[in-house]
């Protein structure tokens, strides 16, 4: 029985961090026995927003690395980079012809990104939706894990496929959004301002690559309070974001002992940090170490990048051929 599509791809702009692991990355490792799974970095993306790209090629190989050290496989997935599958910008420009520009101006994420950077409103920036449909309609991918900022990308990935198939024949099938875990982990910021952020608020999130003292002095600024003023009283959610951590990364036994002085209205926040620091850093260590030495092995990583846009070129050109041929352009 043949494997479904999954598609993931991430952006390499700023650092990977708690977030992106717990609310993705731990999924997408266990997703990679049970589906045919293509992860990429979405290179071509990131200079719609960062137009610098002096730094790009070490963000590509973190990037890279932080996804191995989290526990991808690169012989199970298709790990690759998004700029060594020509074939995605070539699917682009077809769909860039099923794209038009008042229903791409409409789109909530490129009006917030018009007010952010009002002096780069480009071309890629405006059909960045039709770019990350031919993303995932180069593989034929139907199952599309994305946050809620990025169902409506989605759901014009849909219309695209659809207007294609409608005009040509039907190749596409229809890409749906897909969560492995019906229980998805939410990590705030550490500050209680939204979730954490790859390159904004860096005091206030936990990247992957943290060194043991700079968690532990990001978790002891955390946001707290003056405690429960009743036995069990409901948390806010600054101080629910720091039991979560402590459930992702400490022992039971532990978490109970907090959750008990917390609901006596015993807490004692310090120590709570101190625990949650210590168990944090031990529980980064591995990755980080491991990540640094990937970084450090260019030759390793030139083989894992080339070997995964092979794969990912196979898939990619096999549906170009569909397409060219369903449009007559196959000459």
């Amino acid at each position: 029985m043949q494997k479904e599509v999954v598609l993931s791809g991430i952006r390499p702009t700023g650092f990977l961090h708690l977030g992106n692991y717990f609310g993705a990355m731990r999924n997408y490792v266990r997703m990679q026995d049970e589906y045919n799974c293509y992860f990429f970095v979405a290179d071509w993306h990131s200079l719609t927003t960062h137009p610098d790209t002096k730094a790009l090629k070490t963000s590509v190989h973190r990037v890279i690395a932080e996804n191995i050290a989290c526990g991808l496989d690169p012989q199970k997935v298709s790990l690759y980079v998004q700029s060594d599958v020509p074939e995605i910008a070539e699917l682009y420009l077809y769909l860039n012809t099923l794209a038009y520009k008042g229903e791409l101006e409409k789109v909530p994420t490129f009006k917030d990104k018009v007010r952010l950077q009002p002096d780069n409103v480009n071309a890629g920036l405006l059909t960045y939706p039709v770019l990350m449909a031919a993303d995932i309609l180069i593989h034929r991918a139907v199952k599309v894990p994305v946050g809620k900022d990025q169902e409506q990308h989605l759901e014009m990935a849909r219309n695209f496929a659809d207007r294609f198939n409608h005009r040509y024949g039907e190749v596409f099938p229809q890409p749906r959004a897909f969560n492995f875990s019906k229980e998805l982990v939410k990590i705030l910021s550490l500050d209680g301002n939204g979730k954490m952020s790859k390159s904004e608020n860096q005091m206030a999130t936990i990247y992957l690559s943290d060194e043991g003292e700079l968690v532990k002095k990001k978790i002891m600024k955390a946001k707290t309070d003056g405690g429960p003023a009743e036995d069990n009283a409901e948390k806010p959610d600054y101080i629910q974001n720091l039991f979560t951590l402590m459930s992702l990364v400490s022992s039971d036994d532990v978490v109970k002992k907090f959750e008990v002085d917390y609901s006596q209205c015993n807490i004692r926040y310090g120590d709570l940090k101190k625990q949650l620091a210590e168990d944090m850093a031990v529980f980064l260590k591995p990755i980080r170490e491991k990540a640094t030495a990937i970084q450090n092995d260019n030759a390793y990583l030139q083989k894992i990048m080339r070997e995964g846009a092979e794969k990912a070129r196979a898939s990619a050109r096999a549906t170009i051929n569909i397409v060219r041929e369903s449009m007559g352009v196959k000459y």
